[in-house]
């Protein structure tokens, strides 16, 4: 899975640039994308939106050969790039009104997405805590632009993410493909958060806490990036519900990094 989000979409946290590159020049978002398709030159497919984002996805394979599902999938102008299993999916299909209807996880997480856009009841942490299972996942909102990702709080999907040489947001589980793209400046993105295009990266595991960077060095000495960690000293002073009459992406502010 790829995706790369311009500058005009989404902005990286600015601890997850490294303020030298060295031998490891970061690259284009262009190039990035023709090296994931070189990597994968039988089953990779992208697709590419007006206004400077791209998804892309190696095709679905066997869980034995990847150690888990792979999914993308389009509803309404919302994309979704889903890995690994959601256990509780058929309640949350019940849910969500879903049932009768050929759903897997991916549409699942486009329709909680699309429940957390047009003002739902929950608070957005609230909503991706309910999603029991070991993931990773990337939404994007070609019609008003938004980004939205997260990864399980087991960590068992690997998902990574860097700034391209444009200061264009990198996701991705495949680690070499981030650190080849984005230089010294990539990390893991950090397991049990989830990160929106509008309010940045918070915890959904711990929503009172506020989420700290932590430089990382590389083998050579160098900064590369940061790893980002929930502050258990550090709490939000306040996390506003979210109610039918208020825009959810609007309260995220208060949580982010």
């Amino acid at each position: 899975m790829l995706a790369i989000f311009q500058k005009q979409v989404a902005h990286a946290p600015q601890e997850l640039n490294s303020p030298r590159n060295g031998t490891a020049k970061p690259k284009n978002p262009d190039q990035i994308l023709r090296d994931f398709h070189a990597a994968h030159p039988e089953d990779a497919f992208s697709t590419s939106f007006g206004g400077g984002a791209a998804l892309a996805c190696v095709a679905a394979q066997p869980r034995s050969l990847s150690g888990y599902q792979r999914m993308f999938c389009g509803l309404d102008d919302i994309y979704c790039v889903f890995m690994g299993t959601l256990n509780n999916l058929s309640s949350l299909m019940r849910q969500y009104g879903l049932t009768g209807r050929s759903t897997n996880e991916a549409l699942l997480v486009i329709e909680a997405y699309r429940t957390l856009r047009d003002r739902g009841p929950y608070p957005a942490d609230q909503v991706v805590k309910d999603l029991s299972g070991s993931f990773a996942f990337v939404v994007f909102d070609s019609k008003s632009g938004a980004v939205f990702a997260a990864q399980s709080t087991d960590g068992g999907v690997p998902l990574h993410w860097g700034v391209a040489a444009d200061g264009s947001v990198v996701i991705c589980d495949d680690r070499a493909a981030v650190k080849a793209g984005c230089g010294k400046s990539h990390a893991p993105f950090p397991a049990g958060c989830m990160f929106h295009s509008e309010g940045g990266l918070k915890s959904f595991e711990h929503p009172m806490n506020r989420i700290k960077a932590m430089p990382r060095v590389d083998s050579e000495g160098v900064m590369c990036g940061a790893n980002f960690r929930v502050d258990a000293f550090t709490k939000i002073t306040s996390m506003p519900r979210v109610g039918s009459a208020t825009n959810w992406a609007a309260t995220w502010d208060d949580a982010a990094i």
